[in-house]
């Protein structure tokens, strides 16, 4: 578990004993009670999918970082390749050019 994984833990965790707390001590009314602890549940699920599309986004971005990292590098080996592919193909044809006129 990374270490974003266990603050979303540790916050859902702290937040579920809150309420938890909350409504055990709670002098208000049962249906009073529900109605906070409705409202406590909805701002909870909507902090938890902002911070859950927030690290969608992190990911996202890293993954094309990488892609973009990997694109230049298979762009840099092809080149290398290509060069060092004509080098070879001038000292081969040298070569056979040289075997040639020595027979």
């Amino acid at each position: 578990m990374n270490d974003n994984s266990k603050t979303v833990v540790a916050l859902l965790a702290g937040f579920a004993a809150g309420v938890a707390l909350g409504v055990l001590f709670a002098p208000d009314r049962g249906e009073e009670t529900v109605d906070k602890l409705s409202r406590s549940l909805s701002d909870l699920k909507d902090r938890v999918l902002e911070r859950a599309k927030d690290e969608l986004e992190r990911l996202v971005d890293m993954g094309k970082e990488y892609g973009s990292k990997s694109a230049d590098s298979y762009q840099s080996a092809k080149e290398e390749l290509k060069e060092k592919a004509g080098s070879v193909k001038e000292e081969v044809k040298d070569s056979v050019i040289d075997s040639i006129e020595q027979a």
